[in-house]
């Protein structure tokens, strides 16, 4: 997809502007009867697109041991032993070589990161809401029988549709196979590449689509709810029964293989994925960690407790539920469930999983927030991150390598150096807390 800028924005208002183009870029006649997946290798547990990119540096030379042409030679003898036929693999390859723009995608990481509430008001817009309704009523038959075979509520399935490639108009223009064997080729995540990219060949084997027509991101997501070449293998269904599982051109196989692979990740059919929640004031936020779930009943006898004096939907008591503070403890607060559960496995993470599942509620007019964001205490940079992971093991609060990514390790070490000064341990990085471990 086409985006120019001019080089005298500053670098902060090209992230944002990058950000909003690449969140708008992530149905017939269904056979329920005859959807059957094809399992064309062992089954396995990888997100449905690429995970996140980790930063390595901004050189982008490539120095491998072989030429492009010597590293093909032997990976078609790979290819081969892995049963992909001769003729198939060299059209394949036909015009393939190192994309240089893919590895400069795969080795960056935006210095700023775009705040959750703008994030969700891009992902929310009043204008895919209204696509979205649409296309539920346009699909009502084929969505019903997509839900009574795999159970996945059918304003989640379009909702993930709507995220990943904004109801089909952005699958991404870059080949496939080339993306992927430039990626293999250069080396960085060799493994996952190389598993890809026979995955990609087995489709193309399998007659599901042409090479010409296999395209995706530049990472090797594919199709109208971006699948990565494994999970397609092992979770893509031709539902339109036209004896192809294409996810490109057909929204019927796209979003019953969404629902196939949402299945498989633990959805329960007509539970909630969650609700907004409101926290008492003397609540101990150190809970709020996802590895820490209780039953909805055991959260409200915490004080926990729905805005307006709402209840929670019967049924959910019982429900195991892990509290999430997307913004830390000044922002809205959330009871996630094993619905939200099942969308981080399709894309591990909590934005992510937020406005797909706030999307779906929007579908039927629900899905608004009651809490407020802290807009005035806007995200740290990637240096900010790397500089406070830093400054917390430098005061043996151990943040682990200091990546500028806020894993577990990192918003451990926070909630200590939080406990220490007496502030609420919610885990999540701020200005404050940087200037404050600056000034030790």
């Amino acid at each position: 997809m086409p985006f120019c800028l001019s080089h005298r924005w500053p670098l902060r208002q090209m992230i944002v502007a990058a950000s909003v183009v690449l969140l708008v870029a992530c149905a017939e006649k269904p056979t329920a009867a005859d959807a059957q997946p094809l399992q064309t290798v062992p089954a396995v547990t990888a997100p449905a697109i690429v995970p996140p990119v980790v930063p390595t540096g901004d050189d982008l030379a490539i120095a491998p041991t072989q030429t492009f042409a010597e590293w093909q030679a032997g990976f078609r003898r790979e290819a081969l032993t892995a049963g992909i036929r001769a003729d198939l693999f060299d059209r394949a390859f036909i015009g393939v070589s190192p994309d240089m723009s893919v590895i400069k995608a795969d080795r960056s990481q935006p210095e700023f990161t775009r705040p959750v509430w703008e994030y969700l008001d891009g992902a929310l817009s009043p204008l895919r809401v209204n696509k979205g309704k649409s296309l539920i009523q346009q699909n009502a038959q084929v969505l019903q029988s997509i839900e009574q075979r795999y159970g996945v509520d059918r304003e989640a399935l379009v909702a993930v549709w709507g995220m990943e490639s904004n109801f089909g108009q952005f699958q991404g223009s870059k080949s496939v196979i080339n993306s992927l064997a430039t990626l293999a080729y250069e080396g960085r995540r060799p493994g996952f590449a190389h598993a890809q990219l026979i995955a990609a060949l087995q489709i193309l084997q399998q007659g599901d689509i042409t090479p010409e027509k296999m395209l995706g991101s530049w990472a090797g997501a594919m199709g109208q709810t971006q699948f990565i070449p494994t999970t397609y293998n092992t979770h893509a269904v031709d539902f339109d029964g036209d004896g192809r599982r294409d996810i490109w051109g057909s929204a019927t196989d796209a979003l019953a293989s969404t629902a196939h692979y949402l299945q498989s990740s633990g959805w329960q059919r007509g539970q909630p994925w969650g609700f907004e929640v409101q926290l008492p004031s003397s609540f101990n936020y150190t809970l709020a960690d996802g590895a820490i779930r209780k039953s909805v009943a055991e959260w409200r006898q915490l004080g926990v407790m729905l805005p307006n004096g709402a209840q929670v939907p019967a049924g959910s008591e019982q429900l195991s539920a892990a509290l999430l503070l997307p913004a830390g403890y000044r922002g809205p607060a959330f009871l996630i469930l094993d619905n939200f559960r099942a969308i981080l496995k399709y894309n591990n993470s909590s934005s992510y999983a937020l406005a797909v599942s706030l999307l779906s509620e929007r579908f039927s007019g629900g899905g608004l927030i009651n809490g407020n964001w802290p807009k005035d205490d806007l995200p740290l940079s990637r240096t900010e991150r790397m500089e406070l992971q830093t400054l917390l093991s430098a005061r043996n609060y151990d943040a682990g390598t200091a990546d500028g990514i806020i894993g577990a390790n990192t918003r451990k070490a926070i909630r200590s150096a939080q406990q220490s000064l007496g502030w609420p341990a919610d885990g999540y990085p701020t200005h404050k807390l940087l200037e404050s471990l600056r000034n030790q």
